[in-house]
């Protein structure tokens, strides 16, 4: 669900890369209310954050008296991040001083704060620095960075303020700390199959399983226990969840019946081939003197989102993916409607690919169909922050515990592949 977010930016260098944390959390779908120091405003215009942020901008500590905004603010905040944060806000933060607005926002309110420090090498590791980054972690602050890199000038070491994505991916791990997922048990399926032809061939597909590996540990984040069926991975598998490596389909469909076996949420992200080879070479095919192609002979795989979809499943909320090069986006939407009643599934995630879209990258933008055919959500931005959005949605439903009966079973072929 949508969050109260206070962005924090304060005088530095790094603060025109505050736009990009703005950008990252609105893009996701939260409401974001910028809150900038006086030195953050040489660095970056009043209107570029407003224009970004899609709200005013507020610096002046006694603006708004009669509606008491410098602690209303704070107030309504579910979430403050700052970025960057320099070595004198932190200091300030460190003691509870308030003598600006942002001050003011950060002691008038209960919410998690993420602070993203930025500034030179020497500045940093000062012993007083460090003892104030300290306290405000003992406090329960989470510390995003600095990441080590090119400074300000010549200067290189720690002290680079952590890119967007990094910090937003964070504070929504942070806001979400509440654990609303303890004590339930998620399944998730992330990768691409694949489906040997030979000792060195397979068919398979392009999905690299960030989308499924960043819900994941959304989900871990969020409090669950997390099996994650992970198909040929092309990134690190996360740390705390349960792993079970498979690579064809068939393999997937075993380990994920096995997982889901009183599971709470099951997750189908990865890409299952839908078809594979009718027999296998135990030796590596070879071409033959005057051959002018070579002809393969493919059978069906199991439709393993179908097959949990159209057998009872009460108490298991089960969330398919639909990836489609549709370009119209009520095409796109009513291709996901089909797909949910297709596969029995309770939710549906409908995101468009193509070439230069959806594979490999590290955004997203994804579409939830509901129960009904209704339209959730739409999510967009970072797979972190789109996995987070579909968990919200989990979430919800869990909470409500309204999810959608299978539909009736359809004779829709199986198109499982879905880029992550």
């Amino acid at each position: 669900m949508p969050l109260n977010v206070v962005v924090g930016i304060t005088g530095g260098i790094a603060a025109y890369k505050a736009v990009g944390v703005v950008r990252e959390l609105v893009l996701a779908g939260h409401d974001v209310h910028v809150v900038p120091t006086a030195g953050a405003l040489r660095f970056v215009g009043r209107p570029t954050l407003e224009a970004i942020s899609r709200n005013p901008v507020h610096t002046d500590l006694y603006e708004g008296v009669a509606e008491v905004r410098h602690v209303a603010i704070g107030q309504a905040a579910e979430l403050i991040v700052i970025a960057p944060a320099t070595a004198n806000t932190i200091a300030k933060l460190a003691n509870g001083l308030a003598d600006d607005l942002l001050g003011n926002t950060v002691l008038a309110s209960t919410a998690p704060v993420v602070v993203a420090p930025a500034m030179h090498t020497e500045m940093w590791l000062n012993p007083a620095t460090q003892a104030n980054i300290a306290t405000l972690a003992a406090r329960g602050v989470t510390v995003v960075g600095p990441a080590v890199g090119q400074l300000t000038g010549a200067d290189s070491g720690p002290g680079r303020m952590a890119e967007p994505e990094t910090i937003v991916a964070a504070a929504l791990a942070a806001a979400r700390a509440n654990g609303d997922l303890a004590g339930r048990r998620i399944v998730v399926s992330a990768g691409g199959t694949r489906e040997p032809l030979d000792p060195v061939r397979f068919l398979g597909n392009r999905s690299s399983g960030k989308q499924g590996v960043a819900i994941a540990e959304a989900a871990r984040a969020r409090g669950a226990a997390v099996t994650l069926v992970a198909a040929n991975l092309e990134i690190a598998a996360p740390a705390g969840c349960d792993i079970r490596q498979v690579s064809t389909a068939l393999e997937l469909r075993d380990a994920v019946r096995d997982a889901a076996e009183g599971a709470d949420v099951v997750v189908m992200a990865a890409a299952v081939a839908d078809y594979r080879p009718a027999a296998v070479s135990d030796a590596k095919i070879k071409k033959a003197p005057g051959d002018a192609g070579l002809t393969l002979e493919l059978v069906r795989n199991p439709d393993v989102l179908a097959e949990l979809g159209h057998a009872p499943h009460d108490g298991t909320l089960l969330v398919g993916f639909a990836a489609e090069t549709e370009d119209d986006d009520d095409r796109l939407v009513q291709l996901g409607r089909e797909k949910r009643a297709a596969k029995g599934a309770d939710l549906i995630v409908v995101n468009r690919v193509g070439w230069h879209e959806g594979f490999a990258g590290d955004d997203n933008r994804a579409i939830l169909v509901g129960s009904g055919g209704d339209v959730v959500t739409e999510v967009h931005g970072s797979k972190v922050s789109v996995a987070h959005g579909i968990l919200d949605v989990v979430v919800s439903l869990l909470s409500s515990g309204s999810p959608a009966q299978p539909a009736a079973p359809s004779t829709t072929p199986n198109e499982e592949s879905h880029p992550r």
